[in-house]
This record gives structure tokens, C-alpha cells and sequence, in this order.
């Protein structure tokens, strides 16, 4: 590589001002952006996330210069922890995102898990469920899986049961992966880094333990990062891998309230018959969706999480676990 000439590659890690691209070349580069970047998008506390493309210069002491950061096909964002206007970039370019859930220890709610899929849905990004510890079930929580399984089965999302420690389902998630840029996020102490640890040893990713006073995890992961799967083996497409702090809270960013309902898909598919175009579903005459709800067709625990959601849309409220 040579200074003053352009090179593209991908942002895999961002620290403070630094940022790793891996070049279209294969070398791993740290680089820093330039400086009129930085207030693109007033609303945004972070120009560049993992999974942008970039266009770089590499200067005489071996570092990069961001010149120009290419166009998005997605991203997915949260609200800024601190700054409630703000918004923060958790990855860009996404294929697709991995819920990791369990029913064991902390257990995932329903609750946090639609949250996920709403911010999923409102830029257009797949979903998956992947529930870990399966190893620990009993039969009460299986009966329970089953249950929560066959409600995001009818509303359309992949339900799939892994264990990160017996190996259970690991390869049926590595067959999902394939080829696919996948953002990996649940909640502190799910055993999300186990599980990428199982799909790659090579990671070696750092795993927590969970507090039995709190029964929530300890966050191992400080920052998102992309990780490259199978690069060197010719044979297998590359799959790249998006590991994410575990999130404690998801803002709406920018959301109404008359068009939440179009991130649940199966309210997408009656909304065309309720009688009011703005409807909210919660009081209006002639809801199709309320309709649905009472014989079956939706959810009662998905209908009450799009109620929640709706309230912290109205009044302007980060959305907790």
C-alpha cells in the first residue's frame, strides 16, 4: 500500500477516535476520520459504525485517513444512553439480526425481545430467535418455550434452540450464518460471546457470569465489533460476525404511533381492515387488530408489548428490558 493512493474496506472495531478497517486487500488498518465527518447528522453520536464500507488513505506512519464513507443499505440504532435525542449507530450493512434469548438464567422477557424486532423491522433487516442454555431446561420450561416459540413462529420470525456449552444446535446456527454479515444482540448474560465462541473458537471471546443477587449478566463486551468467518478457507463464503454490548435499552427513534403497528407483521397483514386509517388499535371502533387479538390471530402478549411500546413512543421514553 502506498501513501496519497485510495483504498475501500470494512470498519470491524471502533474505539474513541480510532476505527479498523480491513482493507479489500486483507490487511488491518487503524485509521481516523476526517474531521467535517463528525457533524454529519446532528442527530447521531457516532459517524461510523462496524459494517460501514469506507474509502481510506494510508499515511507515511503506517495509520489511515477516512476520506469518504460509502452509502447504507441499513443500519440499526438505539437511542444514546445519555442523550435522549441522540442517536447511536450499532452497526451498519446488516444481512440480518440474531436475537440471543433464554429462558433460563437471566431470562429473556417477551418484552425486550419485541423491542428488538420492532427496530429490526423499521429498517427492513430480518430477524432470528435464537434461544441459548436449552441444556437447562426442564420440562416446565420447555412447555413455556414451546408456547413463546409458536407465537413468533405465526408471526413469521425463525425460532431455533441452541446450547452454547453441549454444543447443541451450534451447527444448525453456523448454516444460518453462512455468507451473511449477522448482528448477534440480547441481553447481558445470555451467553450470546459463548455461543460466537462455539460458531468460532478461534474468537476467543470473553464470557461472564451471572449474578445470582441481580440475575443479570455481567457485560463482557464494551463495544460492537465485526468479526470475519472462515476468510482464509476458500471453499466456505465468508460470514462476518456483529457482536454487540448487551443492550438495557432501545429508543424509538423518529417512530409515530400510527405506523408501530406495521413493524408487528401480523397486524401488518389486517390493518387494511380497520375502519380508520390512523387507527392505534387501542380504542378505535372497528379494529381489525383488536378483532384479531380476541379470536386468537394475534397475540395477547405481542398486542400488550405493542401497547408498551406505543405509550414510550407518545411520551418520549427510552424503552427498558
Amino acid at each position: 500500500m502506498s501513501e496519497e493512493s485510495e483504498y475501500k474496506g470494512l470498519v470491524v472495531r471502533t474505539t474513541g477516535s480510532w476505527y479498523n478497517v480491513l482493507s479489500n486487500e486483507g490487511d488491518s488498518i487503524a485509521c481516523r476520520l476526517r474531521g467535517n465527518f463528525r457533524i454529519r447528522g446532528n442527530k447521531q453520536t457516532n459517524p461510523i459504525a462496524v459494517g460501514d464500507r469506507v474509502v481510506f488513505q494510508i499515511l507515511a506512519d503506517g495509520t489511515g485517513f477516512i476520506t469518504a464513507i460509502e452509502e447504507r443499505r441499513n443500519c440499526i440504532i438505539r437511542r444514546a444512553t445519555k442523550l435522549s435525542k441522540q442517536t447511536h449507530v450499532i452497526a451498519a450493512n446488516i444481512d440480518q439480526l440474531c436475537i440471543v434469548a433464554t429462558l433460563g438464567f437471566p431470562r429473556t422477557s417477551m418484552g425486550f425481545i419485541d423491542r428488538l424486532l420492532v427496530t429490526a423491522e423499521a429498517y427492513h433487516i430480518p430477524s432470528v430467535i435464537i434461544f441459548n442454555k436449552c441444556d437447562l431446561y426442564n420440562d416446565e420450561l420447555w412447555a413455556i418455550h414451546n408456547e413463546i416459540k409458536a407465537i413468533y413462529t405465526n408471526a413469521g420470525y425463525p425460532v431455533f434452540e441452541v446450547s452454547a456449552l453441549s454444543g447443541m444446535g451450534v451447527d444448525t446456527i453456523k448454516n444460518l450464518i453462512s455468507g451473511k454479515v449477522s448482528l448477534f444482540s440480547g441481553h447481558s448474560g445470555v451467553g450470546k460471546s459463548a455461543l460466537l465462541n462455539a460458531i468460532d473458537p478461534s474468537l476467543h471471546l470473553k464470557t461472564g457470569e451471572v449474578s445470582e443477587w441481580s440475575l443479570k449478566g455481567k457485560h463482557t463486551t464494551t463495544f460492537a465489533e465485526l468479526f470475519p468467518i472462515n476468510a482464509n478457507d476458500d471453499k466456505v463464503k465468508p460470514s462476518f460476525l456483529v457482536d454487540t454490548p448487551g443492550i438495557k435499552e432501545f429508543g424509538m427513534v423518529d417512530f409515530t404511533p400510527e405506523e408501530l403497528s406495521h413493524f408487528f407483521p401480523e397486524m401488518r397483514k389486517v390493518l387494511h381492515d380497520c375502519h380508520f386509517a390512523n387507527c392505534t388499535h387501542r380504542h378505535e371502533p372497528g379494529c381489525a387488530v383488536k378483532a384479531a387479538v380476541s379470536s386468537g390471530l394475534i397475540s395477547e402478549e405481542r398486542y400488550q408489548n405493542y401497547l408498551n411500546i406505543l405509550d414510550s413512543i407518545e411520551n418520549d421514553e427510552p424503552i427498558r428490558r
